[in-house]
């Protein structure tokens, strides 16, 4: 079973890999050391971002609770949101309709 959503995808993306710049340890993701991540160029963070907010947003699809870094993704189909808990304290909403 997939997420379904009625944004556009574009958006959703934007606004996930925005989001996913906020997570302490998002670079684990990629099985990078904090010294790596700091050493790519903005863009490359960015390519990087996106690629993983393409992967969270299908992945969400089969399993509803993803890790990234210190937080976690988690789809809430009845409301058809994504909720990343990026800290104890922050939580971002990712629409989905």
């Amino acid at each position: 079973m997939g997420v379904k959503f009625n944004r556009e995808y574009e958006d959703i993306v934007r606004d996930l890999s925005g989001a996913l710049g906020r997570f302490d340890g998002v670079y684990d993701s990629f099985e990078m050391s904090a010294e790596e991540w700091g050493g790519l160029e903005e863009g490359e963070r960015s390519e990087c971002l996106r690629t993983l907010a393409d992967d969270l947003f299908y992945a969400l699809g089969a399993d509803p609770v993803m890790y990234i870094g210190a937080g976690k993704a988690v789809y809430d189909r009845e409301h058809h949101i994504i909720k990343l808990i990026v800290t104890d304290k922050e939580v971002q909403l990712i629409y989905l309709v």
